[in-house]
C-alpha cells in the first residue's frame, strides 16, 4: 500500500441499497402532525438507506456504458462490510468481464471522519497501487460513476437546504440542495437530491458545476424489497457534459453475508474470495 496511482493508468479505470425508518411527530390539541424533518435528517436517513443495508451485503453488477454510439460492458461483484452503522466500511469489488479487465480488483476502506483509502490491482502486470484520496472524483472503471459514487459521500461533507416537496414520476419526495462543507472538497458546486419520504431511498441527483451548469444526472429506474430492505436494483448516471451514459443493474442481491475482515486486505486483492465471488 505504498505508492499511489492515477486510475487513468489502468484499463479506463452502486451501491447496495437499503431503507432504515425514521418516525417523525408532534403533539396538537388533540391530534398528532407529522413533523418536517430537516435537511440534514433527511440526507443523514438518504445515506443509510443508500449505503448501509443491513451489516454487510454482496451483489453481481452489469454495468453497460454509452458513449458517442459506442457500448461498453462491465460485469463484476461487489461486496460490502459495515465496520460500525453510519460509519467506517470496506467495499471490495473484482471484475469478471470483459477480458480487458477480468481479475482486476479495486478496495476501498471508507472513513467518513477522514480521508477514504482505496486500492486496486492490475492484474496485466499484477501490481497492486494505492488511488490517490483526489482522484476518488475520477472515473470508476470508465463509466459515468465515480470512485465515490461507489462508496458514497457521507452527509456531514455537505450543508443541506431543504428546497420543497414535489411528485417525482407518482413518488413523494423531499427536494434537498447540498453544498460542500467547509474544508471538504467535491466534484459539484451543488446537488439537487430528490429522496422518498418512505423509503428514503435518493431516486434522483443533478450535480452542478462551475457557473452553475448541469454536469450529471443520476436516476433511480428500478426498486424492489429485498430482505426487508427497499433496494435499488437499477439505476443510471448520465454525464450531461460528455454526451454520455452509464446503466447498472444489481442481480442476486444478499445482505447479511458472512464476510471476514481478511477479505478487505491487500493481499486478497490478488487472490480474491472464490465464495463470494462466484465463479
Amino acid at each position: 500500500m505504498q505508492r499511489r496511482f492515477h486510475p487513468a493508468q489502468w484499463a479506463r479505470g452502486l451501491m447496495l441499497t437499503a431503507g432504515a425508518a425514521l418516525l417523525f411527530g408532534g403533539a396538537g390539541a388533540g391530534s398528532a402532525t407529522a413533523a418536517t424533518p430537516s435537511a440534514e435528517e433527511i440526507m443523514k436517513e438518504s445515506h443509510l438507506a443508500q449505503y448501509y443495508a443491513g451489516n454487510s451485503g454482496r451483489a453481481n453488477v452489469e454495468m453497460k456504458i454509452v458513449k458517442k454510439g459506442k457500448e461498453r460492458r462491465r460485469e463484476f461483484v461487489i461486496i460490502r462490510k459495515d465496520m460500525e452503522e453510519g460509519g467506517d466500511q470496506r467495499f471490495y469489488v473484482y471484475f469478471k468481464a470483459p477480458g480487458d479487465v477480468r481479475r482486476m480488483s479495486f478496495l476501498a476502506w471508507k472513513n467518513p471522519h477522514g480521508e477514504d483509502a482505496r486500492w486496486i490491482y492490475v492484474p496485466a502486470i499484477d501490481l497492486v497501487r494505492q488511488i490517490s484520496a483526489r482522484d476518488k472524483f475520477s472515473s470508476f472503471a470508465g463509466s459515468d460513476f465515480t470512485y465515490e459514487d461507489v462508496s458514497g459521500r457521507h452527509w456531514l461533507e455537505d450543508t443541506h437546504t431543504l428546497k420543497g416537496e414535489e411528485t417525482l414520476n407518482g413518488t413523494a419526495t423531499y427536494v434537498v440542495e447540498s453544498v460542500p462543507a467547509k474544508g471538504h472538497k467535491s466534484s459539484y458546486t451543488r446537488r439537487v437530491t430528490w429522496v422518498d419520504k418512505t423509503t428514503k431511498l435518493p431516486l434522483k441527483s443533478e450535480y452542478y458545476g462551475k457557473g452553475d451548469k448541469l454536469e450529471r444526472v443520476f436516476e433511480v429506474t428500478g426498486v424492489a424489497e429485498i430482505g426487508g430492505h427497499p433496494t435499488v436494483i437499477s439505476q443510471t448516471m448520465e454525464n450531461v457534459k460528455k454526451k454520455s451514459k452509464s446503466t447498472v443493474e444489481f442481480k442476486d442481491i444478499e445482505y447479511d453475508v458472512d464476510v471476514d475482515d481478511s477479505v478487505f486486505t491487500e493481499d486478497r486483492l490478488r487472490t480474491p474470495p472464490r465464495d463470494l465471488i462466484g465463479g
